[in-house]
């Protein structure tokens, strides 16, 4: 079952990537009467562009207003290629939102809340991803729902979607923490999914 996070104003725009998460997000939204738009922010990688098309493709069959971004700068030295990439999305974001109305809405979900509250603990002090980012009308909704329940969502209302090969790829360590380190968490403590949720109740529930 998809449960929302907080309160989900009525003009929105989702980030969308092309991907289960950011599809279940748009059409779960639009379904709801909410007037919803949708930004898309290539990366300027062979399946970036592929997502593009697809998700291009998509607004316009679901008459979705779309706006695209693209990469603005080279990379600097001292930034990873994941915090690049994350830098240059959010710079995007931050333009987009600059003078607008329309929240953004990000698909992130429960299971990734569960993935980076590790990849924080990892470094030091386990972290939440938060609820919000008001520098860029940022909100996430959907950090009580499983990833599962997405999947099950866009299955039963037949939405498309796009899978990045990359996430396959354990050179990045997000993925590196969620198909390796995440399953044998699960094995010694299958209740931290639940322990991350309270956690969200109790902040923002």
């Amino acid at each position: 079952m998809i449960k929302l996070l907080g309160k989900v104003p009525k003009n929105i725009t989702v980030a969308l990537s092309g991907g289960p998460d950011s599809m279940a997000a748009l059409t779960f939204l639009k379904n709801s009467k909410r007037n919803v738009s949708a930004i898309y922010f290539n990366h300027g990688t062979t399946h970036a562009d592929e997502a593009e098309d697809f998700v291009k493709n998509f607004c316009s069959i679901h008459k979705v207003p779309l706006t695209l971004g693209k990469i603005q700068s080279p990379r600097s030295s001292r930034e990873s290629l994941e915090e690049y990439w994350r830098n240059q999305r959010y710079n995007f974001f931050n333009t987009y939102s600059s003078g607008r109305y329309e929240t953004i809405i990000m698909g992130h979900h429960l299971n990734d809340a569960v993935e980076w509250w590790v990849f924080s603990s990892i470094h030091g002090e386990g972290k939440l991803i938060p609820y919000e980012n008001t520098a860029n009308n940022i909100i996430r909704p959907f950090l009580l729902t499983k990833k599962e329940d997405l999947l099950k969502w866009l299955s039963k209302n037949d939405v498309p979607y796009l899978i990045d090969p990359s996430n396959k790829s354990n050179v990045h360590m997000r993925n590196y923490i969620r198909n390796n380190i995440i399953p044998h968490i699960a094995h010694i403590n299958p209740g931290l999914t639940k322990v991350i949720y309270k956690k969200y109740i109790n902040l923002y529930g």
